[in-house]
């Protein structure tokens, strides 16, 4: 259970809780962050009840962290106050997944784990369970339920560089498109700015705070770039910062650039971001004293399923929440620290639902919306072998990664489709995980080839402005897609 991205998490969780800010100010950062496709009514909804769920998880044991009594509070890109908070300094995810683990552990809720989910049961529209892969015992079996909650998180490993761990695999979106709901906004994948780029060693999330609390960014060369770039320089959002590093990469014909946070005390580092200081002592860095090497690294898969206010897809009684969902509040590009308080504001309003308290009626989301299907792609030639992980990591980040273009994007439609072809149909962990790699790649690139612009977290250099046309989501259904 604690295999998964809320325990990776390290900048923190925002609400707008401290003095000078509101709901009102977070919710038009968001927006703006959002490059035109926010949904504004669940923005608000996210905004408006933030604090409720910080009270929630001070409740349920989640200590965060304080100064002279008050809860501390951070800044962090595309905010206007500061107001993240954390917990253990950047083990804000690791905090709240234990907290909370340790309640279902503790409850009486009956777990299965190092088991796969392979299908859902829907029946008239209505889904009544689900179908699992069990890795101890190798059989199959079936649940009965009167509601089910896919949080399985993003799919960072379609990409060769992640932040993500290796469960990132677009299972609960693959599951659900399979089943028949609504997956949105995929062509959005947000790139974080700085992972640590050592020889050898994994790429590990430098969380934004360390440029929230005053670190800057040089190239190769030792100079500062960013406010060439952006009038917020090293604040400005993630899409921004992530392309400005690969431009100076670029530029400079080197593979990373480098982080400065000299100015912070040594001390000041270990207790504000102890578990980054001590995986970079660990492998020989001393941030104190030392650039910290970065590039960007797949992070944050901004679509996802399409869900009503309350968490609901098209699908009745199938419910989708965190980072698998599209719940439109985080538009084309996800603001900083909006993800926790997402899934917990969502998730408590999904719970609600399931035991009747929903409250009054909100209206239904009036987004411009287009439907689409996948293309068929080119056949399978004769004895072709089934992609490896890395082969699809490759394809997917030399070809639909932080900077894209047409023709690269047309040559990954056509092989992913092949590739879809020719996959087996095992139900074992490692086949399933390949086949929804391939179809949520799939999605991404045939979204980002039809989307004929600029916008937030994709970029593409043969259309690299927005355009007001552009100001609708592009959505996929299976009926209208692939056999």
């Amino acid at each position: 259970m604690s295999d998964c991205n809320t325990r990776l998490a390290q900048g923190g969780i925002a609400a707008a809780i401290g003095p000078g800010d509101s709901p009102a100010v977070h919710f038009r950062d968001t927006v703006r962050a959002g490059a035109g496709l926010c949904d504004e009514v669940a923005v608000r909804i996210l905004t408006e009840e933030a604090a409720e769920r910080i009270a929630d998880l001070v409740q349920l044991g989640v200590d965060f962290d304080t100064i002279e009594g008050q809860i501390a509070l951070t800044l962090e890109a595309a905010h206007t106050w500061p107001r993240i908070l954390h917990a253990g300094g950047d083990t804000t995810g690791a905090r709240i997944e234990e907290a909370l683990s340790a309640r279902a552990r503790n409850s009486s809720i009956e777990l299965e784990e190092e088991a796969l989910v392979t299908d859902l049961i829907v029946h008239r529209n209505t889904v009544t369970g689900i179908k699992i892969f069990d890795k101890k015992s190798h059989t199959e079996k079936e649940f009965a339920g009167q509601f089910v909650i896919l949080a399985s998180g993003g799919a960072g490993q379609i990409y060769s560089l992640t932040t993500n761990p290796a469960v990132a695999t677009g299972d609960g979106v693959a599951l659900a498109f399979n089943a028949g709901a609504r997956v949105g906004d995929i062509e959005f994948f947000q790139f974080h700015p700085t992972a640590l780029c050592l020889q050898g060693v994994s790429p590990f999330l430098i969380s934004e705070a360390a440029r929230g609390e005053g670190g800057l960014l040089v190239n190769a060369c030792g100079e500062r770039f960013m406010p060439a770039y952006a009038r917020e320089a090293e604040l400005a959002p993630r899409d921004v910062v992530a392309r400005a590093i690969a431009n100076e990469m670029a530029k400079t014909g080197a593979d990373k650039v480098y982080l400065d946070i000299r100015h912070l005390t040594e001390q000041r580092i270990a207790a504000r971001f102890p578990q980054i200081y001590r995986f970079c002592s660990e492998n020989g860095l001393d941030i104190s004293r030392e650039l910290i090497p970065v590039s960007p690294a797949a992070h944050y898969m901004i679509g996802g399923v399409i869900v009503n206010y309350r968490g609901e897809t098209n699908i009745k009684n199938l419910f989708v929440a965190g980072e698998a969902a599209c719940t439109g509040v985080h538009g084309a590009n996800r603001l900083a620290s909006n993800s926790l308080m997402e899934v917990l504001v969502f998730g408590r309003r999904i719970i609600d639902s399931t035991i009747g308290k929903a409250g009054p009626r909100e209206p239904k989301p009036s987004r411009v919306e287009d439907l689409y299907g996948l293309t068929a792609g080119r056949e399978v030639s004769s004895g072709e072998k089934v992609p490896s992980l890395e082969q699809l990591q490759n394809l997917m980040w030399q070809k639909a990664g932080i900077i894209r273009n047409q023709g690269d994007l047309r040559d990954a439609r056509d092989e992913l489709a092949g590739w879809s072809r020719a996959l087996d149909q095992n139900h074992d962990r490692k086949s399933c995980e390949m086949r929804n790699l391939v179809l949520v790649s799939r999605m991404l690139v045939e979204a980002a080839f039809i989307r004929k612009e600029s916008r937030g977290a994709h970029f593409c250099t043969d259309y690299p402005e927005p355009e007001e046309e552009w100001r609708k989501h592009i959505v996929f259904k299976k009926e209208q897609g692939i056999d």
